[in-house]
């Protein structure tokens, strides 16, 4: 098995691997149009669950014929007991408010260290359902909340109260009952923080497994809940949901601008999932042997492509134009694939000359799809040790040249261009949460967050040049004396010459940035699909349609849920 040092070292080798240059990977745009792939979390979540046969059974079951009470799941996994706890609430229509100002919701839930007994739970329950407003101690290590979605919910309640199945083609349009508007980790609201889950809790150590846990149990529960209502609702006449039908719904998901700064502010770990990816990638290009059957399985997935795009609905003008593109070049790409092409690497060179930069990702997408061999193992080095090390002895001649042959593109930049500079990105001071401005509101511009790193790279090379100029011997301590606000940036410039990407290779101060990207880009190594953009702020998604249901667990997986398109009935 490849380790990530081993892949550094392959790159200064003679025999290095073809892995993509990070002027072409860290492209924003680029970036935004990544899709989900065999290491993405949702996948590696699932994959391991059904690999090791967790045991997950309701120990408590306590809701009326509407649907409303307490629920709580025990989760026997190999290292370790944990309960998943949900609240499901009465909610008016009014109350119902996806934003993160909201204050109620139909479902609160959380993921909890060990059983949970009745005084333990009164204690979530006094908490949970208040979420920012509430606070939980370190045994909760995630805490979330759903919604329900009104085009779908009521309806599928009354089918199954009928015994009658959902539409397949009215799923394709909205594929969840329910849709979660936040999922919080790490430390938050007094919970247990990453340094505790990635030590002590090893079923969940791998970045965002437990908030990925916790939004298939929702999507399990959604399930549930609808059965259970409509069973009440008409006992004669109601019919379970026919598997096909269930593993078709997925969970919802709304995500704002909070994503985009997380993508700026973990350089070392986004380095650590784009390296992985383009280290399968490489394999695939290497050691991908092309047959018959794998042709066939190409054909079949560009097929299944092309259908799940056509079932992607979205009242977006942007995002339609895309999806219009991409079903041209994939058209035009199965075309190519019916010729006897040589290698991977001609049809990818074919798909960079002919087709967008969304055909061309989804097409690495699905070569990794097509040798899981080459490719699962990655899926155990999606972490990082996330220290930004200064290095003080390393000489100023040095320096420069690393900031120019890593930080070209910040240095061709034009930072005095109008509107180059206007984009303020900030917090709220309500919640806390990133809000997108102008420069030219003060009161923005005082919490502004530290985004800007092409710009903080071209002062810091301009104020270093200018140093040099003076004291050409000498070393960064001396420079960092002289120029002490300098320290954070040169830290980071230093830490990531360590690495292959990391850095997004994009001026996210220009007035005409798109925050779309950043949050894409997130998602789609999350796992999600079916991407629906609300405005450039905030984008719907959907998170494990076609995923294995829980009932699944112990029978044959073969982990094929790669853009799932709706079953036949």
């Amino acid at each position: 098995m490849t380790t990530p040092a081993a892949i550094q070292a392959s790159q200064r080798g003679k025999n290095a691997l073809p892995l993509r240059p990070a002027s072409q990977v860290m492209n924003l745009e680029r970036l935004g149009a990544l899709h989900q792939s065999r290491l993405s979390f949702m996948r590696t979540t699932v994959r391991r669950i059904m690999r090791e046969r967790w045991q997950i059974e309701p120990t408590r079951f306590e809701l009326d014929n509407d649907g409303y009470g307490t629920v709580v799941y025990e989760v026997n996994a190999p290292h370790g007991l944990f309960s998943f706890v949900l609240f499901s609430d009465q909610l008016s229509a009014e109350e119902r408010n996806d934003r993160v100002i909201a204050t109620k919701w139909d479902l609160t839930m959380a993921l909890v260290e060990g059983s949970v007994d009745d005084v333990y739970l009164q204690k979530l329950r006094q908490n949970v359902p208040k979420q920012e407003a509430g606070r939980v101690d370190s045994r909760v290590f995630v805490l979330s909340r759903a919604n329900r979605s009104a085009r779908n919910f009521d309806y599928v309640v009354d089918q199954l109260s009928k015994g009658k199945q959902p539409d397949a083609e009215r799923i394709s349009k909205v594929g969840y009952l329910y849709r979660t508007t936040a999922v919080y980790g790490s430390g938050k609201l007094g919970m247990a923080d990453w340094e505790k889950v990635r030590t002590k809790h090893k079923d969940f150590a791998r970045p965002f497994a437990g908030e990925m846990f916790v939004c298939l149990m929702l999507r399990n529960f959604s399930l549930l809940q609808a059965e259970h209502i409509a069973r009440h609702k008409s006992p004669e006449t109601f019919q379970p949901m026919a598997p096909e039908i269930k593993r078709f719904f997925g969970i919802g998901n709304s995500t704002g601008l909070g994503m985009a700064p997380y993508m700026v502010n973990h350089p070392l770990l986004l380095n650590q999932w784009i390296e992985m990816r383009e280290l399968a990638l490489a394999r695939v290009r290497v050691l991908g042997t092309i047959n018959d059957k794998i042709r066939q399985e190409l054909n079949e997935l560009l097929a299944r492509c092309e259908q799940y795009t056509r079932d992607t609905f979205t009242e977006d003008a942007w995002q339609s134009a895309n999806n219009i593109e991409l079903l041209k070049d994939l058209a035009e790409l199965q075309a190519y694939t019916s010729t006897s092409f040589v290698g991977w690497d001609e049809l990818l060179k074919w798909s960079e000359a002919n087709c967008s930069i969304e055909c061309q990702e989804l097409l690495v997408s699905i070569l990794l799809e097509l040798y899981p061999e080459l490719v699962d193992s990655l899926e155990d080095y999606q972490s990082a040790e996330e220290f930004l090390d200064l290095d003080p002895i390393m000489p100023l001649q040095q320096l420069k040249e690393v900031i120019e042959t890593r930080y070209d593109w910040a240095l061709n930049t034009d930072f005095k261009a109008e509107g180059a500079l206007e984009t303020c990105w900030y917090r709220s001071e309500e919640k806390m949460e990133p809000r997108l401005g102008s420069i030219a509101d003060k009161e923005a511009r005082q919490k502004q967050m530290a985004l800007g790193i092409g710009y903080a790279v071209h002062k810091c090379y301009n104020q270093l040049c200018e140093y040099i100029a003076d004291h050409p011997e000498h070393n960064t301590a001396r420079f960092m004396v002289a120029r002490p606000k300098m320290r954070g940036i040169v830290r980071r410039i230093q830490s990531m010459n360590r690495c292959i990407y990391g850095d997004i290779q994009a001026n996210l101060l220009d007035r005409n940035v798109l925050p779309m990207h950043l949050l894409r880009c997130k998602l789609a190594f999350f796992g999600v699909g079916k991407f629906d953009p609300r405005s450039r702020l905030w984008v719907r998604n959907t998170m494990f349609q076609g995923a294995p249901l829980l009932e699944d667990i112990g029978k044959p997986f073969n982990d094929d849920w790669f853009m799932p398109i709706a079953p036949q009935q």
